[in-house]
């Protein structure tokens, strides 16, 4: 029986990642005509005709490779963008539980948690750089609160999902609150963390390229990698090396992906139970 399961799900596996294999292969000839249509048809294609052909972005890529300054924007990228989700996690995830579990705190709390959370994150770019000593605090502030509110939400959310019926089980054979909290809060609000933690991953990775774009990256060492993605994104568009934009575009959306399938995977290691679905 489990070796005929294991056949249905390299079978499944083996389907998937043949579909999408052949969805970016038709997605990248899709791109390169229309990028190429006034070369090839003899009109340009709205939109996609003044992108930088897939041919032409990835000989750029591959210059770029070796450059010290690329990999150096990967760098301090994703080093903003690991300081501010875990500071996020390490403040969100007790904020948001103690909201759940004390109606006090919570009335206290989330009023003033409302009335922040739909002020974007970039528009407390300019007041992080008045407040904060460095540009580099402020840019992982501002990477911070895009994935604190998402973090904090998810908490909540999760704690409202649990059935009510399992409180009073538990208060009906005589649990203490701390029993409670471990046994049924916790385990309860587990996945949704691990939904707001994948969520509030990618949210990072928007703000902190957003907000090293408007504060000039921030601390810069030299080079043209001393700001982030996010500056080099900058830089390329001010130079008019439009494909170097969107290879800085493309390393974003890998460097993302890349943080929240971990993230996802360390979520299946905590929520064993939610394989068996």
């Amino acid at each position: 029986m489990s070796k005929g399961l294991q056949k249905v799900k390299g079978a499944v596996f083996g389907r998937g990642m043949l579909r999408a294999i052949v969805s970016i292969v038709v997605f990248l000839v899709l791109w390169e005509l229309g990028s190429r249509s006034k070369q090839w048809v003899g009109f340009v294609m709205p939109w996609v005709g003044q992108v930088p052909a897939p041919t032409a972005v990835l000989a750029a890529w591959v210059e770029l490779v070796g450059d010290a300054g690329y990999w150096q924007s990967w760098y301090m990228s994703f080093f903003r963008v690991l300081g501010g989700f875990l500071s996020a996690m390490a403040i969100g995830i007790p904020f948001g539980l103690a909201m759940a579990v004390s109606r006090n705190f919570k009335g206290v709390a989330f009023p003033v948690f409302e009335v922040l959370r739909p002020i974007p994150p970039l528009a407390w770019v300019p007041a992080s750089i008045i407040f904060w000593p460095t540009q580099e605090l402020s840019i992982t502030f501002v990477t911070f609160l895009g994935a604190f509110y998402t973090v904090v939400i998810n908490v909540l959310g999760g704690a409202r999902s649990i059935d009510v019926r399992y409180y009073q089980a538990a208060q009906a054979m005589g649990a203490s609150d701390w029993d409670i909290f471990r046994r049924i809060i916790l385990p309860g609000t587990l996945p949704s963390i691990v939904v707001g933690a994948a969520v509030g991953m990618g949210i990072t990775w928007e703000v902190v390229v957003a907000a090293e774009m408007i504060s000039g990256g921030g601390s810069q060492s030299g080079g043209s990698g001393g700001g982030g993605l996010g500056f080099f994104i900058w830089n390329s568009y001010v130079g008019g090396s439009y494909e170097q934009i969107v290879v800085g575009m493309i390393s974003i959306g890998i460097a993302g992906y890349i943080c929240s399938e971990v993230l996802r995977k360390f979520g299946g290691i905590f929520t064993p139970w939610l394989r068996l679905r």
